[in-house]
């Protein structure tokens, strides 16, 4: 199987190929630089394997949360891919990209992936490891006061995202006394991991049609400030 990637939803900046389970991938902390950075990353790893955006099977992105503007990028980008090439698009999570992160390289069996939305907000989502490695969500994705998030009583695992570099006292007291293994700092999500869980997407013939690739916010208004994402 063939599949692009793309995720542009945060900070990082990202491209991946998933070609029958090898993954390359072009990525870089950027911000307010994804709409030059994504598309030169798209011709350069198409370069590279020697392909055509005709050859994939799917494309697939990081559908949010997120920044607006870099979800928004992300969305145009591969509708407009997915129109010219005639291709299916596997929308994926940017909270499950990141807790496939931490399933990829700790034994944990849950993720706490936790994106700071900005004004006393976070994204906020709770992942459990599925029975073939991938993470499968354990409840509904949710933005609210770091005081505000819900965790199942039976998991312990790590964090990850920008929103534990801003909260984590908070966030930990949540979760309650020894629920949480660890934070994995300074991670944002990636395309290979949105490559992952897009390639399953696609073989359980979950893609939709690039008119129906949206993104997913979780709320409807964002306050903008100075020096950030969006």
């Amino acid at each position: 199987m063939k599949l692009l990637a793309l995720e542009t939803a945060t900070e990082a900046c990202s491209a991946a190929l998933y070609l029958d389970g090898v993954i390359i991938e072009r990525y870089q902390l950027a911000p307010q630089q994804h709409n030059k950075l994504i598309l030169p990353m798209i011709e350069s790893l198409l370069a590279e394997a020697g392909l055509s955006l005709k050859q994939m099977d799917a494309l697939a992105f990081g559908r949010g949360p997120g920044s607006f503007t870099g979800v928004r990028i992300a969305t145009g980008v591969v509708q407009g891919l997915a129109f010219g090439a005639d291709l299916p698009v596997a929308p994926v999570s940017t909270l499950a990209a990141m807790a496939q992160a931490v399933f990829a390289e700790a034994p944990q069996d849950f993720a706490f992936p936790c994106i700071d939305a900005r004004m006393g907000e976070v994204y906020w989502g709770v992942y459990r490891r599925g029975m073939e490695g991938l993470a499968e969500s354990v409840g509904t994705e949710t933005v609210s006061n770091a005081d505000a998030v819900e965790c199942p009583e039976e998991a312990t695992g790590l964090g990850i995202g920008s929103g534990w570099g801003s909260y984590q006292a908070r966030l930990q007291q949540r979760l309650g006394s020894g629920r949480l293994a660890g934070v994995l700092t300074g991670r944002f999500p990636r395309a290979r991991w949105i490559a992952c869980l897009g390639a399953q997407l696609w073989q359980r013939g979950d893609c939709v049609m690039a008119e129906e690739a949206q993104p997913v916010y979780l709320r409807d208004k964002v306050a903008k400030k100075p020096g950030g994402v969006d």
